[in-house]
């Protein structure tokens, strides 16, 4: 499978360490270009380069690490996502309060699903603040764990090896109406660090 994310600030940063820790080549891409992140990602080269977004658009699995008002300038890049697993990395938070967005009872996941027009969106890597997510998942003791939601068995199963490759113990909680609640922003798991234990 070949890997982008979309968003180079401290979630998609976190995420490219990870990438570059588990020697699993990616694509990274950033709203003011590949030159703008160059020098930061030097030290991940060759495992993940910093690309155009239009080049980071044909990896298979996609991963978004945008501010969750930004998901629609991506989901217009194409008109559609077929053969696309979306990995929704965001959190729907009004800022400056820091508090959930009101997407009338909906799963934040099943929002972006609705903008990707046949894609196959699962959220995952959104629970652990970017700093956490950043350090090494193995412990002395277990592994971190990532937490996996969506409609597609077989993308939830893709992106649960991508998780074990990555180093994490990933946990699947079923479908979005049910899992992406429970582990979106202020959702029950949300902003926990649970270590799956050897």
């Amino acid at each position: 499978m070949s890997y982008a994310i979309i968003g180079a600030g401290a979630l998609g940063g976190a995420l490219a360490k990870q990438f570059a820790r588990g020697k699993i080549k990616a694509l990274i891409t950033h709203r003011r270009g590949p030159a703008s992140v160059q020098s930061e990602l030097e030290a991940l080269a060759p495992i993940v380069n910093s690309v155009d977004v239009t080049d980071a658009l044909d990896a298979e699995v996609i991963i978004l690490a945008v501010p969750f008002g930004a998901i629609g300038d991506v989901a217009e890049l194409r008109s559609h996502w077929a053969d696309k697993i979306i990995v929704d990395a965001t959190n729907a938070i009004d800022f400056p309060g820091f508090t959930p967005m009101d997407l009338g009872g909906r799963p934040s996941s099943q929002v972006v699903a609705a903008q990707f027009n046949g894609a196959k969106v699962v959220k995952a890597f959104n629970t652990l603040p970017a700093p956490v997510l950043a350090e090494d998942p193995s412990l002395r003791y277990g592994h971190r764990v990532i937490f996996i939601s969506g409609d597609h068995h077989d993308a939830n199963i893709q992106v649960a090896s991508l998780v074990i490759s990555l180093g994490f113990s990933p946990i699947i909680l079923g479908r979005l109406a049910e899992g992406g609640l429970l582990q979106q922003f202020r959702g029950p798991l949300g902003r926990h660090s649970l270590i799956k234990q050897h």
